[in-house]
C-alpha cells in the first residue's frame, strides 16, 4: 500500500512462500511492471513529442480552458515578436500587442485560415484542440506561407509581366514608326494639320505605354544587393534633401529625430536610397498638402520609421499592401510596395506598415542583428 501511494513504481515484492500470499505477491509485481512501462511509455512519448514541438517550423501555441496562454513554442514567440514565454504565457490572445494574435483569437474551433498582415508576411492559422486527463485544450498551429507564396508570385508576375512587355513594346514599335511615317507624309499636304495632330497624340499615347509597361518590367529585373557598409543616418539625410523640393511644393514638412550613436549597416545604397525615396514618396502622397513627414532612427534594435500626417490605412487595406500590382491610387500600378518589398527581403530586413491609435501612418525598417 505504501509503495502504490508513493507511486514507486521501481519496487518488487519477494515471495513469502504461502500459496495465497504468493499469487497476491505475483499479481502485484506484474501490476507494477506494467504501470511502470506504461509511464516510461508515455514520459519517452512527452519527450519526444517535447522535442519535435520546439523543432517544428510551425508555430504552436496552446491554450487553458480559461483562454488563457499556458504554451508557445521557440517558432511562435519569434512569429509573435514575443522575447521570453513569460511575457506571454497566462495572458489572453486579445492582451497582446500582435495584429496574428488578434487574428488568431478570431478564428473557430477546427477553422483554418490564411492571414496576410501588415508586413507582407503570410499564415495559415488553424485552431484544433487535444484531450489531455478527459479535458479538450484548445492549440493553434501557425504555419509561415510567406516564401512560398512570394515566390509563386514572383515567379507568376514574372511570366506575365515578360510576355506583356514583349507583345506591347513590339506593337507600340510598329505602330508608332508607321503614324511617325505617314504623318511626315501628310506634312506636305494642305488642311492636314487636325490629322497630323492626332497622330503626334496617338504617338505619344504609345510611347506612355511603352515606358508604363517598362515600369513593371523594372521590378522583375532588381538586381542582388551589392552590400557595402553604410551610414544610415547619411543616407537618410541624403533622401530627405532629394525629396524636401517636392514636399515643400505641397507644405510638407519633413522632421529628422536620428540617433548619435547608429551603427553602420551593411546594405546596397543605390537600392536602399530607392525604397526610402518612394516611402517619403508614398507618405507625401498621403497627406497630398499641408502636413508632416517624420524620420527616425533608433540602435536597439536598428530600426528607421517613417511616419506621415496623411489620410492613413485602413484594416481592409492593410493586409492588401504588399500583394502585385495593388494599389489604392485612382492611377497607380501596384509596383511601388513590391519592390520595397523585394529589396527589404533580400536584405533581410523585417518590416510593417500601418496607421496606429495616434493617427500617424509609420513604415518601419527593423534589420537583422548579427
Amino acid at each position: 500500500m505504501s509503495l502504490l501511494q508513493e507511486q514507486d513504481f521501481s519496487s518488487r515484492l519477494n515471495r513469502v512462500g504461502e500459496f495465497e500470499a504468493d499469487r497476491v505477491v505475483e499479481v502485484f509485481n506484474r501490476m507494477i511492471t506494467q504501470l511502470r512501462n506504461e509511464r516510461l511509455h508515455l514520459r519517452e512519448q512527452n519527450q519526444l513529442l517535447d522535442l519535435l514541438i520546439n523543432a517544428t517550423p510551425m508555430g504552436v501555441l496552446t491554450l487553458g480552458n480559461d483562454e488563457s496562454i499556458t504554451s508557445l513554442n521557440p517558432t511562435a514567440l519569434k512569429i509573435l515578436n514575443i522575447n521570453k514565454p513569460e511575457e506571454a504565457t497566462g495572458k489572453k490572445l486579445k492582451e497582446l500587442d500582435s495584429i496574428l494574435a488578434y487574428e488568431l483569437s478570431t478564428l473557430s474551433m477546427n477553422e483554418v485560415r490564411t492571414v496576410r498582415l501588415n508586413d507582407a508576411n503570410i499564415y495559415r492559422c488553424s485552431l484544433l484542440s487535444f484531450i489531455n486527463r478527459g479535458y479538450k485544450h484548445p492549440f493553434f498551429l501557425i504555419e509561415s506561407l510567406t516564401d512560398e507564396v512570394r515566390k509563386a508570385e514572383k515567379k507568376a508576375y514574372e511570366k506575365i509581366i515578360r510576355m506583356i512587355a514583349h507583345e506591347v513594346n513590339n506593337t507600340t514599335a510598329g505602330i508608332t514608326s508607321t503614324l511617325d511615317t505617314v504623318e511626315q507624309a501628310l506634312g506636305d499636304i494642305e488642311q492636314t494639320e487636325d490629322i497630323r495632330q492626332v497622330m503626334r497624340v496617338c504617338i505619344e499615347r504609345c510611347f506612355n505605354m511603352s515606358r508604363f509597361i517598362t515600369n513593371f518590367a523594372d521590378v522583375v529585373k532588381i538586381p542582388d544587393p551589392q552590400k557595402i557598409s553604410v551610414n544610415l543616418n547619411e543616407l537618410l539625410l541624403s533622401c530627405k534633401c532629394f525629396m524636401e523640393p517636392h514636399c515643400l511644393n505641397k507644405n510638407i514638412i519633413i522632421h529628422t529625430n536620428l540617433c548619435n550613436i547608429l551603427n553602420e549597416m551593411r546594405l546596397d545604397p543605390i537600392l536602399f536610397e530607392q525604397v526610402i525615396v518612394n516611402i517619403i514618396k508614398n507618405a507625401a502622397e498621403s497627406i497630398e498638402e499641408n502636413g508632416k513627414i517624420f524620420i527616425t532612427t533608433t540602435q536597439n534594435p536598428v530600426c528607421i520609421e517613417i511616419s506621415d500626417t496623411g489620410k492613413g490605412i485602413s484594416k481592409e487595406t492593410e493586409a492588401k499592401l504588399f500583394s502585385p500590382f495593388f494599389s489604392t491610387k485612382p492611377n497607380g500600378q501596384g509596383i511601388g510596395l513590391i519592390f520595397i518589398r523585394e529589396v527589404l527581403f533580400r536584405h533581410e530586413c523585417t518590416f510593417s506598415l500601418k496607421t496606429y491609435a495616434d493617427g500617424l501612418t509609420k513604415f518601419k525598417i527593423i534589420f537583422k542583428t548579427t
